[in-house]
């Protein structure tokens, strides 16, 4: 009743959850860039502590319990649990907490109750989507390039050195004043040329490409159709888009 039911208790409890998320990745971000290296503290273990329950109780309404744990969102969960209270993880690999950011925004409740808060979100959903996977993927980048570099590359000296070299390499800027010379460090500047890129193309493509409006087609289901459409595109049913009405 609490995850997906229509009352107004159920709205506050995943409006809660939303909120929990928020705070939480506010946390990640703020801890991940003033401490990369990730120092254990209470507030990680309280963390851990309310996912681990919320964990466990999705798992238990879920239709298949046992297949649970392989869905990737559940993985990203189990994941970010885990850096929280394995110490050996929490020392070197506080980034990977980062990944729950772009759970966050899977999270199935923010299309239905924060479209209902925010009109706007649903209309560039992609695009916000879009841009905070290429912002995390920066910040976890920049940890991994300063857990591994500081104290063997001259050139990183902080975690703003290490931003510096990952924005630089990911835009193919290259000033060439910061290198890696080491081979993990050249495997990781190539991982982060290749996939920036594409996550560039990717949050370009979503920014310019004609809006898309929400409107279910009854016979197939089609969600995204263009604001002036008058047939679905996937089987041909006219569509009747509800739109302002706006005219010369």
């Amino acid at each position: 009743m609490l995850y997906f039911g229509d009352s107004r208790p159920s709205f506050w409890f995943r409006l809660g959850l939303i909120g929990f998320d928020a705070v939480t990745i506010l946390y990640f971000l703020i801890a991940t860039v003033i401490y990369p290296e990730g120092d254990r503290h209470w507030i990680d273990y309280l963390v851990a502590a309310v996912l681990t329950v919320d964990y466990a109780a999705r798992m238990a309404i879920a239709p298949t319990p046992w297949r649970f744990p392989l869905r990737g969102a559940s993985l990203v969960d189990a994941i970010v649990i885990f850096s929280l209270v394995v110490p050996v993880l929490a020392n070197n690999f506080a980034f990977l907490r980062l990944l729950r950011i772009s759970r966050f925004l899977q999270s199935p409740y923010m299309s239905r109750e924060i479209t209902a808060i925010f009109p706007a979100y649903r209309e560039n959903e992609e695009a916000v989507r879009a841009g905070v996977n290429l912002a995390v993927f920066i910040l976890m980048i920049t940890s991994v390039v300063f857990v591994w570099e500081y104290g063997r590359n001259p050139g990183i000296n902080n975690y703003l050195d290490a931003l510096y070299f990952t924005v630089t390499t990911l835009t193919t800027t290259g000033f060439g004043d910061i290198i890696m010379t080491d081979t993990v460090g050249r495997m990781l500047t190539v991982v982060t040329m290749v996939v920036g890129v594409a996550m560039f193309v990717n949050l370009a493509r979503a920014l310019f490409r004609p809006t898309k409006v929400y409107h279910a087609c009854p016979s197939c289901g089609l969600e995204r159709h263009d604001a002036d459409a008058v047939h679905c595109k996937h089987c041909g049913r006219v569509l009747n888009i509800a739109s302002e009405g706006f005219s010369d």
